[in-house]
């Protein structure tokens, strides 16, 4: 009897007791978009943006415009005191008038001179009059030309000095150099300006209907970002919005960068600033805000895609193996199919050849019945997807 029971015991251990497989976790693969992107930080600007400054020292008396306000070329922004300026033109102006009246005299002197050597002159040719008197004449006559010559010269430079202090003047006016709005107000009215030292900035205009995207991108990255690249970008405010554009070009030195000592400021990563521009024609876009930006370095669409965590390690030949499940197996034990991949973005990667639409390809295991382990999607997820490290799953435990 106890020997029968030993015999069933065992019989049932090695034919009836078998552990179950284990349990897949599969997802099939679809029709879809694989998009390899590098991503950046960046910040908005305006496309075009000026820094108003005044020209000459004195205390604003008069500022024209607020923040936020749309100006047109030759609006006016700002009004310094100009009463030094008007000063300096009167006095211009006076000194042009005296040099004037000098010129007024110069002249009239030579008239008489002209009336004198004519006169030698006659004299002299008739012999009715001494050579000295003759060269007395011609000497006087050079003498006033060359007072008159002297005296419009005095004027012209007076003319200048004249057109200087109106130039000053005018420069009291702080003027709207091109159309945009006011996104910024550096000096209040009221407030002294010193143009000496250097030149003061009144207000800040910015054109807002074009603005400007400078992203940073990591010295890893830069080397595969090239201008015309296709760009989105999404604001904190709204990232369910993407923002279109083509990149325009990336600055060749670090953003830090000190042209002064030549060389990149230390820090713990360099940058480089990658720029391109996108119209805001509504204003939704704003001066410094924030946008996170993807730079797409390649991309194919409605094509055949699978997980990347599917794929095992990359061959020799540089082709890959996934696991496939198979529903004819009654033992549902998956076959390993060899595929052709294209693009990999890191989390989807397209298959070029090796698998049908639909198909079920393995990407995890779940955990046995026994709890002995974790799942060996734990096991396989690991690695840097974009170099390819994705593990897949165990080719040996399934």
């Amino acid at each position: 009897m106890t020997a029968a029971l030993v015999a069933i015991i065992a019989i049932w251990l090695i034919f009836f007791n078998r552990p179950k497989p284990p349990e897949l976790v599969t997802q099939a693969a679809t029709m879809g978009n694989v998009e390899k992107t590098v991503l950046a930080s960046g910040t908005l600007e305006p496309f075009k943006q000026v820094s108003v400054g005044a020209q000459v020292s004195g205390q604003v008396t008069k500022l024209a415009v607020a923040l936020g306000d749309n100006v047109h070329t030759g609006d006016l922004i700002a009004e310094i005191d100009s009463q030094t300026q008007k000063n300096s033109l009167q006095t211009a102006r006076a000194q042009l008038n005296n040099i004037a009246a000098q010129r007024a005299s110069a002249q009239a002197t030579l008239a008489q001179a002209q009336s004198n050597f004519t006169r030698q002159q006659t004299l002299y040719q008739a012999d009715a009059g001494s050579k000295a008197d003759y060269e007395a004449a011609l000497a006087t006559l050079k003498s006033a030309q060359a007072s008159v010559d002297a005296a419009n010269a005095q004027i012209q430079s007076a003319n200048v000095s004249v057109n200087t202090a109106n130039v000053n003047l005018g420069y009291t006016r702080i003027l709207a150099p091109m159309d945009g709005t006011v996104i910024a107000i550096v000096t209040k009215e009221g407030q002294t300006v010193n143009a000496n030292q250097s030149a003061p900035t009144i207000v800040g205009l910015g054109q807002l209907d074009k603005m400007t995207v400078k992203a940073e991108v990591s010295e890893a990255d830069v080397a595969h970002v090239k201008a015309g690249m296709d760009v989105y970008f999404t604001t904190l405010g709204d990232p369910d919005k993407k923002y279109y554009a083509k990149l325009r070009s990336i600055e060749p030195a670090p953003t830090t960068f000190d042209p002064d000592t030549t060389t990149a400021a230390s820090s713990s990563a360099i940058y480089y600033y990658a720029i391109f521009d996108v119209d805001n024609p509504d204003g939704t876009l704003r001066t410094t805000m924030t946008a996170q930006v993807d730079i797409v370095l390649e991309g194919a669409k409605n094509v055949l895609t699978i997980p990347s965590a599917a794929l095992g390690r990359k061959g020799k030949d540089g082709g890959y193996s996934v696991m496939v499940a198979n529903p004819k197996d009654k033992h549902k034990r998956p076959e390993r199919r060899k595929i052709t991949i294209g693009i990999n973005d890191g989390t989807n990667v397209q298959v070029l050849s090796g698998l049908k639409d639909g198909e079920q390809v393995v990407i995890a295991q779940a955990a046995s019945s026994s709890g002995s382990g974790a799942s060996s999607s734990s096991r396989s997820g690991g690695g840097n997807r974009r170099n390819g490290g994705m593990g897949g799953p165990p080719p040996g435990g399934l």
